[in-house]
């Protein structure tokens, strides 16, 4: 049976490129996430820095949303902020 591996980005390639020139790649990515390829498997995803902040921050905005839902139904305890 053949070894198939999903390959999870539109660009992809070899690690021996990537090593060559990183910055390339990443330009030649055009802000998207660019395969590196071992043996032509995925080893690693390069993605730009602003992907990467922007997937934490989605991230981040899920876990908040969790978080909300889960303590929307909580008993409300009143505060008054002058006595803070």
């Amino acid at each position: 049976m053949p070894n198939v591996h999903p390959v999870l980005a539109d660009m992809a390639t070899s690690i021996s490129e990537f090593k060559k020139n990183p910055m390339a790649v990443i330009h030649q990515g055009g802000g998207q996430p660019v395969a590196v390829l071992n043996r032509n498997e995925p080893a690693f995803y390069c993605v730009p820095s602003v992907v990467w902040e922007a997937v934490l921050d989605q991230l981040e905005d899920i876990e908040l949303a969790r978080l909300v839902e889960e303590r929307k139904n909580q008993k409300e305890i009143p505060v008054d902020l002058d006595d803070l």
